[in-house]
């Protein structure tokens, strides 16, 4: 009864107060829920391809990378625990979605990270505008993410098809190879990467004979790269990813394509793990953009050190932003002293990102997160120097360069 009492008695003086216009602070009232709040979790929500095609790109690496940043990062901020969720969406936008209202609504998850799979990542784009959440996307490459789909809550942080497409579409053209047959994965992702493949290709000079769609996750891809083949072009583009860039390759070369140096094939997306399991020797001489590289430097290779140890395997480019960001996130909401969606975003946009992925990148008013790309070209069996030793670099490709330009932006939130 003193208990029930106590709580009475204290209620009618905070109601007695607050009539007056008296400060209740004294009471304990405001401040005890204040601090309740606050120890709360700081959640952040890994949605991934954990077994598809995907996987190996990010997957249970993107896991692993984004709770190396909050350990790195200390487990807390703001004083409350940081709790890392992670689920397979399965390649499926609806089952990302739900899971990710789900986990907004009942787990009060503020940040969504790595978001493999295009539509994927533009369905969690925005619910997290609705829910005024933040989403880094980091697996998805489409480049509508920072282009007309954009808002005001979301980050392209790794890479995206218009720099994949620039760099080798550039490289190919230049070294000759003028004539192109794009086999491309019949999904948002693969449009949009054979379309700013097209794009670049016309630009350097070259022209696209031949445009093949294939289903994703095709096992098979003989009739394709047969109907390629016999396009007469110079150069057969796989725009796709995973485990289909790596059977299209292999089934090439099993027909010999390429080998007799009439056609080349060019992977317009390949990651780590898709050159290791071809094998230097179907991959040698392929030329590919990646975003970052495990043997760049000291800095790339005391990261690449340190997860191999947690994972066992090197990390791809993805992976390695989904630590980079996820760091960057947590630094800004640190600084900002919130966890406050746009005032967050804010935060990141203003700060500078210069860790061992990105040197002077910074995050646009579109999202997209401008740093430096690489051509590389996979090494010969004979000159790799170790079991992950694959890629020489032939160019550095400046930010600037690299991404779609702010005054060819569709996004609407840029002022032109």
């Amino acid at each position: 009864m003193m208990a029930i009492y106590r709580t009475t008695a204290t209620r009618r003086l905070a109601t007695l107060a607050l009539c007056a216009g008296i400060a209740v602070s004294g009471l304990g009232i405001g401040a005890a829920t204040a601090q309740q709040a606050d120890s709360s979790p700081v959640r952040i929500g890994v949605l991934t391809d954990m077994s598809g095609l995907f996987a190996d790109i990010s997957g249970p690496g993107a896991v692993t990378a984004v709770k190396m940043a909050v350990d790195d990062f200390g487990g807390k901020v703001l004083g409350r625990p940081i709790e890392v969720l992670s689920a397979d969406h399965q390649n499926k936008a609806d089952v990302a979605v739900s899971l990710a209202r789900e986990w907004i609504d009942e787990k009060n998850v503020a940040m969504l990270a790595d978001l493999m799979n295009s539509s994927v990542a533009l369905g969690v784009m925005e619910l997290t505008k609705t829910k005024d959440r933040i989403a880094i996307v980091n697996g998805a490459s489409t480049s509508v993410i920072t282009n007309e789909k954009c808002t005001p809550n979301s980050i392209h942080y790794t890479w995206d098809t218009y720099a994949l497409a620039r760099g080798t579409a550039n490289a190919v053209v230049k070294r000759g190879k003028k004539k192109w047959a794009i086999l491309q994965a019949d999904f948002a992702y693969g449009h949009q990467l054979a379309n700013d493949s097209r794009r670049f290709v016309e630009a350097a000079g070259g022209k696209v004979v031949s445009d093949i769609k294939h289903p994703i996750n095709t096992s098979d891809f003989s009739s394709f790269l047969l109907q390629a083949q016999s396009s007469g072009a110079d150069v057969i583009a796989l725009a796709n990813g995973g485990a289909d860039t790596i059977n299209a390759i292999k089934s090439a070369a099993e027909f010999g394509i390429g080998r007799d140096g009439k056609q080349q094939v060019v992977g317009l997306a390949i990651n780590l793990n898709d050159t290791r399991a071809l094998g230097l020797a179907n991959a040698q001489g392929l030329l590919l953009t990646e975003a970052w590289y495990w043997d760049l430097n000291d800095e790339t290779r005391a990261f690449a050190k340190r997860f191999q140890e947690k994972f066992g395997k090197m990390p791809t480019s993805t992976q390695a932003g989904d630590y980079s960001s996820t760091m960057h996130y947590l630094k800004a909401v640190a600084a900002a002293g919130t966890l406050d969606a746009q005032t967050v975003m804010a935060k990141m946009r203003e700060t500078p990102i210069d860790d061992f992925f990105a040197k002077g990148g910074k995050i646009r008013i579109d999202g997209r997160m401008v740093h430096d790309m690489y051509l590389a070209e996979v090494k010969k069996p004979a000159d790799s120097k170790g079991p992950w030793d694959f890629y020489n670099i032939l160019e550095t490709i400046p930010g600037d360069q690299a991404f779609r330009p702010l005054s060819e932006s569709a996004c609407p939130l840029v002022k032109k």
